[in-house]
């Protein structure tokens, strides 16, 4: 397989507008794009779409909205579904791929850059291998399904040096501005305690708890379900209660509440307050617990030590329908939907999902301080311009997976106190639970034999 220099073509990217008297089509001629930027296809990013569902496609359109890439390639298990034709019909002549490897093959010296929104399980391999290409990744959350893959996947994008980029795409927006530069300025401080919470209705709810096997039905025409089977060392039968969208709701394949939305509301949190890995995790409450689906609802413990002059943190997860934390009713915040709470020895924040600001609670306290906090009025790239800033070498990106693969492994690890119960006990220095040898091997576990390569990359 040929390797593309991703030295030379990030600085041809930067250079090709010096040069004079070169003719190129627009984009939406030569690639079938429906709109135009106004920009020469050979100062675009070449981006693969990897998994084109209903997040894929609005990764897709939000990425051609920044007017800094085009569309080379298409790869999805199942190109004939209903998801994947806007995709299709607006880029007739993108390459079309079943499977990523043939992908990197025919096409590999088109393409710059992926943008892979496939099931958790299938997000670690074709990331390797994109990597060691030398291309650039922006990757759906949660990064990886396992601690083991996160673990490789940041040693990889270390190790080449591309662009990398989560899909939390709230970590570009007001919440990543406004708590970067509040806890600078010291609002934020000696943070003891944090609750976040999920409150909304999930896929599995309802059939979770009697669930004893993977239901099957026909495979679709046109479906490669081997290939959406991945690395994952089992072979599943197919069903709609796996493809499309419902992964999540599985062990085997997703991860479950924490995985979707835990980095759309702890990210900051995370980063900001330097919080690493926990010490323990404990289920405290688990409504439903099966041996294969998530639970219905779920109280989670994170322990995390002192840290860089910061107080040891407690941070509580809670998911299900009507599982939230208590909140005194002197701070006037109700609790719904999703959020967070954070506790510090002068002050509680309250903060939504994704680019949601904080807000300083009881609004009384609010009031006082209001004219001293800072005002933000500077306006930044958002997510995809970020990442396609990145690729172009103007801009670094704020989700790089050395800051977006320990927040995945915090969720990893939450996800096994979901699954096993208890309480597990983890060591940040060997990266290893203690405690529980079953929970300790699924950190990670073998892959098919297949896919060992991806594993070996690194």
């Amino acid at each position: 397989m040929k390797k593309y220099p991703y030295s030379s073509r990030r600085e041809f990217l930067k250079t090709s507008a010096a040069f004079a008297g070169f003719t190129v089509l627009p984009s939406y001629i030569a690639l079938g794009n429906k709109s135009s930027s106004g920009i020469a296809p050979s100062e675009m990013i070449n981006v693969a779409m990897v998994g084109n569902g209903k997040q894929g496609d609005q990764n897709r359109v939000s990425a051609l909205n920044t007017g800094l890439c085009q569309m080379t390639a298409i790869c999805d298990v199942h190109l004939e579904h209903p998801y994947v034709q806007p995709a299709l019909e607006a880029h007739p002549k993108a390459a079309r791929y079943r499977r990523f490897e043939e992908m990197f093959e025919k096409s590999g010296d088109d393409i710059d850059a992926l943008i892979i929104a496939t099931p958790d399980h299938a997000h670690f391999s074709v990331s390797m291998l994109a990597m060691s290409l030398g291309k650039h990744i922006y990757v759906q959350k949660p990064l990886a399904h396992t601690f083991g893959q996160c673990e490789r996947m940041m040693k990889m994008a270390k190790k080449t040096g591309v662009a990398t980029q989560m899909g939390n795409q709230g970590h570009s927006g007001g919440n990543y501005f406004q708590f970067k530069e509040w806890t600078e300025k010291g609002i934020v401080k000696d943070v003891t305690k944090i609750d976040a919470f999920m409150n909304r209705k999930r896929r599995w709810f309802g059939w979770g708890t009697t669930c004893t096997g993977y239901p099957e039905e026909p495979i679709p025409a046109g479906m490669d379900w081997d290939a959406w089977q991945d690395c994952v060392d089992f072979a599943p039968p197919y069903s709609s209660k796996l493809h499309p969208q419902e992964w999540r709701s599985w062990y085997n394949f997703g991860c479950g509440a924490f995985g979707d939305w835990g980095p759309h509301i702890l990210d900051t949190c995370h980063r900001f307050l330097k919080l690493g890995y926990p010490q323990k995790v404990t289920a405290v409450k688990r409504e439903g617990p099966n041996d294969l689906v998530f639970p219905q609802s779920s109280t989670i413990e994170f322990k995390f030590p002192e840290r860089h002059g910061m107080p040891a943190c407690d941070l509580t997860w809670y998911d299900g329908l009507g599982n939230k934390p208590k909140v005194d009713p002197a701070l006037g915040y109700e609790v719904k939907g999703s959020g967070k709470i954070l506790y510090s020895k002068d002050l509680v924040f309250t903060g939504g999902s994704h680019g949601s600001t904080l807000r300083i609670v009881p609004k009384e306290k609010f009031m006082e301080m209001r004219e001293t906090l800072p005002r933000m009025t500077e306006k930044h790239s958002n997510h995809w311009s970020n990442f396609l800033l990145a690729c172009k070498g103007e801009e670094e990106t704020r989700s790089p997976f050395s800051v977006s693969g320990p927040l995945t492994q915090v969720f990893n690890l939450g996800v096994l106190a979901q699954r096993f119960g208890g309480t597990i006990e983890f060591d940040a220095k060997t990266k290893q639970i203690t405690n529980h040898p079953e929970a300790n091997a699924l950190l990670d576990p073998a892959p098919r034999k297949e896919y060992e390569q991806y594993y070996n990359l690194v």
